[in-house]
C-alpha cells in the first residue's frame, strides 16, 4: 500500500525470502510509477533487474522500466528495445509475451 492506503501490488502465498524482497521493491517502483515519478521508477525496476536474477521478478521489472523509459519520454523506440531484451533473458516469460506487440 501507499502512503494513502491506496494498494498498488500484492503478493499471495509464500515465497523465499530473496523473491519476498523482490516483490516488495516491485511494490515501490510500482508506488512511484503511479505518482508518476517515472525516474525514480525506472532506477527500482533497474536495481532489480541487476540484483535480483533468478527470482522470476525479472521480466516485470524489465517491462515496466522500459514503460517507465517511455512514459518519461513519449520515445516509443525504448518499447522495441525491451520487447528483445525480455526475448533474450526471459524467453516465454508472460512479461516476454505482453512485449510481443513492441517488437
Amino acid at each position: 500500500m501507499d502512503d494513502a492506503g491506496v494498494e498498488r501490488y500484492r503478493i499471495e502465498g509464500y515465497e523465499p525470502k530473496n523473491w519476498f524482497r523482490a516483490r516488495l521493491e516491485m511494490a515501490l517502483g510500482r508506488i512511484d510509477f503511479m505518482r508518476k515519478k517515472f525516474a525514480d521508477a525506472e532506477k527500482t525496476y533497474g536495481r532489480i533487474v541487476e540484483q535480483c536474477a533468478g527470482t522470476g521478478v525479472v521480466g516485470e521489472a524489465i517491462y515496466w522500466r522500459g514503460v517507465c523509459q517511455y512514459k518519461a519520454t513519449n520515445d516509443h523506440t525504448v518499447l522495441g528495445k525491451v520487447a528483445k531484451e525480455l526475448a533474450v533473458k526471459c524467453p516465454g516469460d508472460e512479461w516476454m509475451l505482453k512485449s510481443l506487440p513492441w517488437a
